[in-house]
């Protein structure tokens, strides 16, 4: 694969070990080759490296699969998430999930990150939502700025939201930035 053809969340095998591609930015200085830079995210560990290259270089291709998963439940800093094709149980590791840790809630459908037979990563659906179980009391004032306030989600994690939101409510959240979207509609 060359260089050129490398863009965001392409898998690639660097030193034997697959990396994730997190950022890709191109430059092209007013003299010699192009530069490429890679922020990585490593697959086995979760640690996230930069790095440099320039144009004309090849990488390999990491051999990873994805199927469709379901997140069951969590056991201390383990994730266990099932196959909805072959209904294997695979267990990922909250360090492995980083952030995305802070959106899932039991029965989430996922598609998990496969590298030969072992689970490596999980992505998620872009949005999903979740009950606000506490939030900070909102004083009424008269603004034209969106007034924000703290609230903590049923996963534990807290987000800022709408002084409008109260406990009880269910928003729905963007997994991509982890940010508030909108109050979720009851489904009819």
């Amino acid at each position: 694969m060359d260089i050129s053809d490398v863009r965001k969340s392409t898998k690639l095998m660097i030193d034997n070990v697959p990396y994730d591609v997190e950022e890709a930015e191109f430059m092209k200085p007013g003299k010699g080759s192009a530069i490429y830079r890679f922020k990585l995210r490593n697959l086995v560990d979760g640690s996230s490296i930069n790095r440099t290259y320039h144009s004309g270089e090849k990488f390999t291709p990491a051999s990873v699969s994805t199927e469709d998963g379901q997140f069951l439940y969590r056991d201390g800093s383990n994730f266990i998430f099932m196959s909805t094709e072959n209904y294997e149980q695979y267990t990922i590791d909250e360090s492995l999930l980083g952030d995305k840790s802070h959106f899932l809630k039991e029965g989430t459908i996922v598609t998990i990150t496969m590298l030969e037979d072992r689970p490596l990563d999980v992505i998620l659906p872009n949005f999903v939502e979740l009950k606000v179980l506490k939030s900070d009391v909102s004083t009424k004032t008269e603004t034209f700025v969106a007034q924000m306030k703290s609230a903590t989600l049923e996963t534990g994690h807290e987000i800022d939201v709408p002084t409008f939101i109260k406990e009880g409510d269910v928003i729905k959240i963007d997994t991509r930035t982890g940010t508030y979207v909108e109050r979720a509609t009851a489904k009819k």
